[in-house]
Formats: C-alpha cells, sequence, structure tokens
C-alpha cells in the first residue's frame, strides 16, 4: 500500500467517519487506524478550542506529523453544526490534498476552504469554515515528513 492511499484512509475512518475518540488519562482524545505496515494517530485536546497532531508510522518508525490548532471564532453558527460540516468536507479528503478537506466545499450555507503551502512532505495551511458568508471556523495546521 502507498503511503498516500493509507494516509487518505486512515483520515476518512477516523473523525470524518464519526468514529468514538478514546479519553487518555492526559485529557487528550485520540482516534487510531492501522492496515498493513502503517499506522495512524490523531490527538488531540480542547473543544471550541483545541490543538493536536497526527502521526503516520511504518513499520513502528513515525514517517509522517501534522499538528494543529483550531478554534470557532463566531458564535453565527451552532458549534455542533460546525462540527457535524467539518466532519462531512474531512470525509471528501481526497490524496491530490490529503490534508483536512477538500480545496472548497459547499453545502447549504455553509463553504469549507483550505489553502495549502508546500506539498506533502514539507506544508502549511489554513482551514476555514463560513456560515451564510462569514467565517465562524479557523484552523492553522503544518507537517511534513519526519527522518
Amino acid at each position: 500500500m502507498e503511503f498516500i492511499t493509507f494516509l487518505v484512509s486512515a483520515k476518512k475512518e477516523t473523525y470524518a467517519a464519526g468514529k468514538e475518540s478514546k479519553k487518555l488519562t492526559d485529557g487528550f482524545e485520540e482516534l487510531s487506524y492501522e492496515e498493513g505496515e502503517f499506522f495512524y494517530r490523531d490527538r488531540w485536546k480542547g473543544g471550541n478550542k483545541f490543538g493536536g497532531e497526527e502521526i503516520v508510522q511504518k513499520d513502528s518508525k513515525i514517517i509522517w506529523l501534522m499538528n494543529y490548532y483550531g478554534r470557532i471564532i463566531s458564535d453565527k453558527a451552532n458549534s455542533e453544526l460546525i462540527y457535524k460540516f467539518l466532519r462531512e468536507a474531512m470525509g471528501l479528503v481526497e490524496e491530490g490534498q490529503p490534508f483536512r478537506g477538500p480545496p472548497r466545499y459547499i453545502n447549504g450555507d455553509f463553504e469549507y476552504i483550505t489553502e495549502i503551502e508546500g506539498e506533502l512532505f514539507s506544508f502549511k495551511g489554513t482551514e476555514k469554515i463560513f456560515f451564510k458568508g462569514e467565517e465562524v471556523y479557523r484552523l492553522y495546521f503544518h507537517g511534513g515528513e519526519v527522518k
């Protein structure tokens, strides 16, 4: 299995799928996915202001990671609706842009936009959600290959 194919599968099968997270003793939550020689872990802490990291291991060695920090920045939309829409957008992740969701996605009053600089092995980006044209959520992320 190719790394990028695994990464997209892992993202679709964890947070985007609504999989229930494991509560850790340090207060973090965690989702994981394993297939073949690859293992994926997503850990985060917080609610409407949160931070975390995703890692991918191959044969028990970390080969890729991404850190992120996000928050709801407006009360114009209900947080449950924002996160439901976020899961929907993240379920559309694809191999051409395997970081979060697609470059742009609209459903009803919600719009999702991801802007990225770099490539899979060295990148940074911003994820935004708009409700009726007003930004209500923003997340910053960065990461790349680990050797």
